[in-house]
């Protein structure tokens, strides 16, 4: 103890005497450039806008742009077209059957059949999400209400019962999405002790690892995503690996500033992803993007294998490769040219 307080006593003595020294200027110490305190606070700043305007911005005032409705009937599906507009896209069926077939395949969000004489059938689809069949319901109404007629509203293809709000899709999807990007950014740090194609094989194979544990999770687990267990395994991980080698590429060609120019990006396409906010009702920039990016695409395959038989699976596996393939592509060649021009300096 004598030895133990002793040295402590000698130790805070001598405090003192360093503190004064660290307050003397040092020789050649000078302030940093201005450059290091601005590049932080403006990429947090421009983060935090671009994730508020995307998420807050886009749920201000959804409008309906094209809602594509399958209507039975000789002059209906005109005077629906004529009476809404722009709003919906009529697509004309021969008979009931086949309106209800072109809505569970999710050609259409909803279908409307005459009845009778004065009365609506209305079929809706509460997987297409909250947002899309409230619009169509409005919007069928309001139809209603000017012709004099009822509308009687069935939903036939319904949520799962543990999605009750029909977001488990779209929370799958970011998790998948964030662990990617999670996976990207540590992966940036292996350059010096991993070989170029034992990282791209961590990638891969964690990518994979990471689709297995999401699809369990949300299938088996807790039952709020009836999408079979292996196609879905399968999308996962190509969203994973599109996020994981564009996070990389992105780090690896800007440098600082590439993990925040992945943040945005994935900002935009989980915010424009259609599953919050249905495709049909976002405005035209975020609709022209939704489809095009990796979070939308992976939402747009994980409903369709939920509710749709895999029926147009095809459009978001296509877009989710092209990205894995593309950045995987890139990170390998701009690998080469950097070497190349390290060994000519």
């Amino acid at each position: 103890m004598a030895i133990s307080a002793g040295s402590a006593a000698e130790r805070e003595v001598k405090r003192p005497a360093a503190v004064g020294q660290t307050l003397t200027p040092r020789q050649g110490a000078r302030r940093p450039p201005v450059k290091a305190w601005l590049q932080p606070a403006l990429i947090s700043l421009v983060v935090v806008a671009a994730f508020i305007a995307c998420y807050v911005g886009l749920q201000r005032d959804p409008q309906p742009h094209q809602v594509p409705i399958a209507v039975t009937g000789a002059s209906v599906p005109g005077e629906i077209q004529q009476a809404l507009g722009d709003e919906v896209d009529v697509h004309p069926a021969a008979d009931a059957a086949t309106a209800h077939h072109a809505l569970e395949r999710h050609d259409v969000v909803a279908a409307l059949d005459t009845a009778a004489p004065g009365h609506l059938n209305l079929e809706i689809a509460g997987a297409a999400g909250t947002s899309t069949t409230s619009a169509v319901s409005a919007l069928v109404g309001a139809y209603a209400r000017g012709a004099g007629a009822h509308v009687t509203t069935a939903d036939v293809v319904p949520l799962a019962a543990h999605d009750a709000r029909g977001l488990a899709g779209f929370y799958l999807s970011f998790g998948v999405s964030l662990a990617g990007f999670v996976l990207g950014s540590n992966v940036l740090g292996l350059a010096g002790v991993m070989r170029l194609r034992h990282r791209f094989l961590l990638l891969i194979g964690t990518s994979v690892a990471i689709g297995a544990v999401g699809a369990l999770a949300v299938g088996p687990v807790l039952g709020a995503v009836p999408a079979p267990l292996v196609p879905l395994i399968f999308v996962l991980a190509l969203l994973a690996v599109a996020t994981a080698f564009t996070t990389k590429l992105l780090g690896a060609v800007l440098g600082p500033i590439g993990l925040p120019v992945t943040t945005l990006l994935l900002t935009v396409g989980n915010a424009t992803s259609g599953a919050v906010i249905g495709a049909d009702l976002l405005p035209a920039e975020a609709r022209a993007v939704s489809a095009l990016l990796p979070p939308g695409a992976a939402v747009r395959g994980i409903a369709d294998l939920s509710y749709c038989n895999g029926s147009h699976l095809g459009g978001p596996v296509i877009t989710l490769a092209a990205w894995g393939i593309l950045a995987g592509a890139l990170l390998g060649l701009c690998t080469r040219l950097m070497r190349r021009r390290a060994t000519v300096a």
